[in-house]
Order: structure tokens, then sequence, then C-alpha cells
């Protein structure tokens, strides 16, 4: 999970120990480990850059469309971004001697 307030709130965190649930923490500062934040950072460069808008409409349209037609349009490269392809770690317990 990232790091927002919410997610590390005691109720959520009590709940999780209630269920057995081990909370894992993005790392602060990490948004490519974030698929959302990838899609965010694309978006703009596809459906923004060299372009002027003349209302907020307009603007607001530009980017459902890019959203809309992203997987037909943008295949490739968001085929690539879209990955979770990871480094992941094995959490071993630690023994207090």
């Amino acid at each position: 999970m990232d790091n927002a307030a919410y997610r590390r709130c005691k109720f959520g965190q009590n709940l999780a120990a209630e269920l057995g649930i081990m909370l894992l923490y993005l790392p602060s500062d990490s948004p490519n480990l974030n698929l959302i934040e990838r899609l965010w950072k694309f978006t703009p460069k596809q459906c923004l850059n060299n372009c002027y808008d003349e209302t907020f409409e307009a603007f607001k349209a530009g980017i459902d469309a890019c959203l809309h037609d992203i997987d037909k349009k943008f295949q490739s490269p968001i085929a690539t971004l879209m990955t979770l392809r990871f480094q992941t770690f094995k959490i071993d317990p630690i023994v207090a001697g």
C-alpha cells in the first residue's frame, strides 16, 4: 500500500491485526511502484502536450477521450508501462535471542 495517512490509521491497523493480515507499505517517494501513478504520468504526455483547449470542458473531454481509448490507441506503450514485474522480497521471521 502507499503511505497515505488513511491507510495507516489505527482502525485499519487493528482490523488487519485481528484478521491476521500483514500490512506492507511502499517506500516513500516510489510512485513507479504504484501502477496508477504510472498511468497519471503517461496521460498528460499523450493528451495534454502541445495542445490548447479553449474551455475546461474541452480539456476534460480530451483527457476522457485519451483514457477511453488508451487500450486501443496506446496499446504497445501501455503494455510495457503497466506491468507487475517488480522485485519481490522474501519475508523472514525475525528471531530474537
